[in-house]
């Protein structure tokens, strides 16, 4: 987050244990993904906030893989993970596995027993619901809840021996059955589940739970700020009672909540994209539609722009839901003023410059980007044959139409003036073709001063132009008429169009505006040197307006 950002209430909590010597003046953070799917823009919000605050306190940040679940886990997203770290412009201290901390998880455990504070049930899943109460009436006490320290620790033992099947027996703090915070009620600790894991092998057969994992694993890494998302707020006080309890460290960390990031037209749930991928919905975790770090990368955003996004919305106590707008117009600002333009039309209608040489053809200038006279300017091939876009003509036009149509004449971009003299069509009523004229006087660049006119239009040359794949990209979800997100039908629009002869030398992951279109980038999967996809990374205008 930016230094400027005053009203960063972590950053005012940090500053606080910096000025009381809380930590001694360190700050130390860490990003915990559990690698059981792709990060989304949602986890790029907790990236940038535990690594950008880090670098603001001169402190360190850690990637800390939370496996403690080996039943979902798979190494195919820690790739992902660390791709996506790196990609936004972070670098780790220290990269650390919540499994290399299981031997000391399990002395915590056997130190809690000891104490008398932790005891292993026998309670079905079923029952232990029931007797857990509600909101309204306390819980109620299982039968195994005052079990003797050495049977506990006689019972623990044969559940790391493996003398129990899954879901047999787990071990749960003892805490207060009656406590109005659900999570104090005896809550489970470790549970039996017979499955290798990818770090450890087969020396385990129980696992931590992410509630008691957690709070071990920021005080082993000595982390002075553990930065969460809201929905752990009601945890905080276990989270707290076993660092207490456990008593093996003298500084435990704090744990502090910040709210989520929401988005509209987004799915911010790893289940449910999972879901999308699984059932073939999406082309995969990083297809463009996708608000996963991988999805977005491939479809053109960058990571200047979405750091840019996630200090725009700061840092938020209560939860709330951003406009995906205010996504976009970050990706356009960062955009405008850093790819160059091209000459590309879709639904293209050919026009024939009938007082035009035939067998001539000639290079005309066109500027890099308007925005940026620095980025200069490129040769793009004119002759008598050239290609409009479909959106550029009206055989009948509306009012206050300005581009092509009978009798009307426009500015050819770069190029002359163009008038429309006759439309000539197909047996069945479509458009065949447009026959104009221009004015040789009327070169763009060469001062012509005499009349006006009131629309510019871009053109590609007929005869060099290259066919390009275009894939127009719309949301994911929309709204219902009942107002609930359902997936979008016309999410891609899968098209083509002709493009200035100079795309023909784009590679994987450039990207470009496409005149009046969009902006765009060469499919990092898709585009060859034989053929060219171009994504929309995002279009040119914007529904959303910053705030003064």
């Amino acid at each position: 987050m930016s230094e400027n950002n005053s009203n960063n209430f972590i950053h005012n909590i940090i500053d606080k244990d910096i000025e009381e010597g809380t930590y001694g003046g360190k700050v130390y953070t860490r990003f915990p993904p559990e690698p059981n799917g792709y990060l989304h823009i949602g986890h790029a919000k907790s990236i940038c906030l535990n690594f950008s605050t880090a670098q603001k306190y001169g402190g360190k940040c850690n990637l800390r893989y939370d496996d403690t679940n080996p039943v979902k886990e798979d190494v195919e997203y820690v790739d992902s993970i660390e791709e996506d770290v790196k990609w936004l412009g972070f670098t780790w201290e220290k990269r650390l596995w919540a499994s290399n901390y299981f031997d000391t998880m399990y002395k915590a455990a056997i130190e809690l027993i000891n104490k008398g504070k932790a005891y292993v049930d026998d309670l079905t899943p079923e029952q232990m619901r029931e007797y857990r109460g509600t909101l309204k009436e306390p819980g109620k006490e299982s039968h195994c809840r005052n079990q003797s320290v050495e049977e506990n620790l006689s019972l623990f033992e044969d559940m790391r021996a493996g003398k129990f099947a899954d879901g047999e027996r787990v071990l749960r703090a003892k805490i207060d059955m009656a406590s109005p915070n659900i999570n104090l009620r005896d809550p489970i600790i470790y549970r039996i589940a017979h499955i290798e894991h990818h770090n450890t092998g087969n020396k385990w057969c129980i696992y931590p739970m992410y509630d008691f994992a957690h709070p071990i694993e920021d005080a082993i890494e000595g982390i002075t700020h553990s930065i969460c998302t809201l929905e752990f707020e009601d945890h905080r006080p276990l989270y707290e009672w076993v660092l207490n309890e456990v008593g093996f460290w003298p500084h435990p960390p704090k744990q502090i909540e910040f709210a989520r990031l929401n988005l509209t037209n987004t799915v911010m749930s790893k289940r449910l994209l999972k879901g999308l991928v699984d059932d073939g919905v999406v082309d995969g975790w990083d297809d463009p539609r996708m608000p996963t770090i991988a999805g977005l990368r491939r479809r053109g955003y960058t990571p200047e722009a979405i750091r840019e996004f996630c200090e725009e919305i700061g840092v938020a106590k209560s939860n709330s839901t951003i406009e995906v707008a205010m996504l976009e117009h970050c990706v356009r600002t960062d955009l405008q003023n850093r790819v160059e333009s091209r000459n590309v039309v879709e639904d293209p209608i050919k026009v024939v410059i009938t007082n035009y040489p035939e067998g001539q053809s000639e290079m005309v200038e066109i500027e890099n980007n308007r925005n940026v006279p620095e980025m200069g300017s490129r040769k793009v091939p004119f002759s008598r044959e050239i290609y409009v876009d479909g959106a550029d003509f009206m055989e009948e036009p509306v009012k206050k139409y300005f581009r092509l149509f009978p009798g009307n004449e426009v500015r050819v971009k770069g190029a002359y003036f163009v008038k429309c003299e006759s439309v000539v069509k197909n047996d069945d009523g479509s458009i065949k073709e447009l026959h104009c004229t221009y004015d040789p006087a009327t070169k763009s660049g060469e001062g012509f001063e005499g009349r006006k006119v009131k629309g510019t239009i871009h053109f590609v040359d007929a005869a060099t132009a290259i066919k390009i794949r275009i894939r127009n990209y719309n949301y994911l979800m929309i709204d219902d008429e009942n107002g609930n997100q359902v997936l979008n039908p016309d999410s891609v629009v899968d098209t083509w169009g002709y493009a200035e002869p100079s795309l023909a030398e784009a590679k994987p992951g450039e990207r470009f505006q496409f005149f009046r279109h969009g902006y765009y980038i060469a499919d990092s999967e898709l585009t060859t040197d034989t053929e060219k996809v171009f994504n929309r990374i995002v279009d040119l205008k914007s529904s959303w307006k910053p705030k003064k």
